[in-house]
């Protein structure tokens, strides 16, 4: 498959790669997270380059994950802010940064604790079943692939 073609696979992540597979744009949504709005502090934060800043933006923006909002007028001025669709997406940003704090972080000093702000505790968010509220990891599930889904995966191991 074709890195071009990826947002039309029935796999839902591929799909959902389209949208977030590169570095930079995890980098810009982190700083979204972290309450960066404006272009230059995106800029400033994530070292990238102003060309890839702002193409990460403006595809984050019509994948509908930050919106455009006018915060000035003279001289024109915009601020990205996460839309439902973007704060859905912190998950996926707090469970890779739990991922790279232990295989990649330094024990003594993670650069970032998360918080509950009910009771002020630092928390490490698990994955549970929702039926039953035990703990899910990789041995504890599987995976009923579409029919659709099926078909394309048999029609990539077909090809030459």
């Amino acid at each position: 498959m074709r890195w071009s073609e990826v947002g039309n696979s029935a796999c839902t992540l591929a799909r959902a790669l389209s949208a977030v597979g590169d570095r930079w744009t995890l980098l810009v949504l982190r700083e979204a997270f972290l309450g960066v709005r404006r272009y230059e502090d995106f800029q400033r934060q994530t070292g990238a380059a102003p060309k890839l800043v702002s193409d990460r933006l403006a595809k984050l923006v019509r994948h509908g994950m930050l919106e455009r909002r006018r915060y000035q007028e003279r001289p024109a001025r915009d601020e990205y802010r996460l839309t439902d669709k973007g704060r859905d997406f912190y998950p996926v940003m707090v469970t890779l940064s739990q991922w790279g704090q232990r295989w990649m972080g330094d024990p003594e000093r993670p650069p970032v604790t998360l918080v509950h702000k009910g009771c002020g505790r630092p928390m490490a968010p698990a994955l549970v079943c929702p039926e039953c509220g035990e703990a899910v990891g990789p041995g504890d599930s599987t995976m009923r692939i579409d029919p659709a889904y099926a078909a394309e995966r048999a029609g990539r191991a077909a090809a030459p």
